[in-house]
């Protein structure tokens, strides 16, 4: 397994925990949980820091790219837009980490999970999957018949 690989089986962690840690979150909200509240703004700020280590497999898996021996055939247009996309989306989920954090800070102590903190991520979260989803739109257009090669000897 190579970069381009890990990050082809990773890239779905995000997209798919920002949209079900935000549905997640709109029951607590709907219900008025506080306690489904306070595990979805848990969920969302521990997805944030995994999604962020997780971008740098995107980055690592381009330099893969760069270096490799044999000519892959990407088209560099895409490439970029897909990787723009991701600087986006990234910037996104840090935002929603934070927004996450800063509810369970304010929740801290036994106090209820503020009102505010909950929609501000709700926006948050569906904005940053949007994000993700066209970043993981962008990113399936290209082709990777690299992994499926063994790696170059030197």
């Amino acid at each position: 397994m190579n970069w381009v690989h890990l990050h082809l089986a990773l890239n779905h962690v995000p997209v798919l925990g920002v949209f079900f840690g935000g549905a997640l979150l709109a029951v607590g909200l709907a219900r008025r949980s506080d306690e489904l509240q306070r595990v979805s703004l848990w969920a969302l700020a521990l997805l944030a820091a995994a999604s962020i280590a997780i971008k740098f497999t995107g980055d690592f898996a381009a330099e893969a790219l760069a270096t490799e021996p044999r000519a892959v055939q990407l088209d560099k247009n895409l490439l970029n837009a897909h990787e723009q996309s991701a600087d986006q989306a990234t910037t996104g989920v840090f935002l929603l980490g934070l927004a996450a954090a800063a509810g369970l800070v304010a929740a801290r102590g036994g106090r209820p999970v503020p009102r505010w903190a909950v929609l501000v991520a709700l926006l948050l979260a569906l904005a940053t999957f949007l994000l993700m989803a066209r970043t993981a739109n962008v990113g399936g257009q290209l082709r990777h018949p690299e992994i499926h090669r063994p790696p170059a000897t030197p």
